[in-house]
């Protein structure tokens, strides 16, 4: 898979553990992705966290409007229905628990379910933004990101950078396959076919329980 089709990937696999009725939030980057794959039996309300409800899939040429975007700059389109607000609401909506899942990238996780997604240290970030909220206020998260950065294992024992939460991740999603995160561990509960437990755990520095 190239680049855009791995991250179309995961995209729509997120997309299946969501449940009729669920308002959910999508992160900057890969999840906004997430849009374009809501099943068509279910409705669910995406939040965008720079102010509305009724997000929708990427526009075309035929429905693309410049005022619309969502958190990342990036162009978006809202469902009949929606509605936008300010700031102090839409994070009203997440500290107050509203959210029922948060759909976010990562730079790293660990076997506690521990996350670091918004700073790599001597490097120049914007700030922690609402990653930090969204983290905590959803009742469910789950990480949608690749399974390694050139390389590099980014599901670890424990994470190196600083944490945006502690604690906080219920599922992550990579374009190798699904892993729960448990009090036991992290178990691996699905596998992409293109794979095999032992390419996953080669790309994977924790210790991985095998549920298949």
């Amino acid at each position: 898979m190239d680049k855009e089709q791995l991250q179309n990937y995961i995209a729509s696999r997120v997309a299946k553990e969501l449940s009729d009725g669920d308002i959910v939030n999508l992160g900057i980057g890969l999840p906004t992705r997430v849009a374009n794959f809501i099943p068509e039996n279910i409705e669910v309300i995406l939040q965008s966290e720079n102010g509305f409800l009724g997000l929708g899939p990427t526009p075309t040429a035929d429905n693309y409007d410049p005022s619309i975007i969502n958190a990342g700059g990036q162009p978006v389109t809202i469902l009949p229905g929606g509605c936008f607000f300010d700031s102090a609401t839409s994070f009203g909506i997440i500290r107050g628990g509203h959210i029922d899942v948060s759909v976010l990238g990562a730079l790293q996780v660990d076997e506690k379910g521990n996350i670091a997604n918004y700073m790599i240290p001597g490097k120049m970030v914007p700030g922690m933004g609402g990653a930090m909220d969204l983290v905590t206020g959803a009742k469910k998260v789950i990480v949608a990101m690749e399974h390694t950065a050139k390389g590099a294992h980014k599901i670890l024992k424990e994470c190196s950078l600083p944490l945006t939460a502690v604690n906080a991740v219920d599922l992550i999603i990579t374009e190798m396959g699904v892993i729960k995160v448990t009090a036991e561990g992290l178990k691996l509960i699905e596998i992409n076919p293109e794979y095999t437990v032992e390419d996953i755990k080669a790309a994977t520095e924790a210790s991985l329980i095998i549920e298949l």
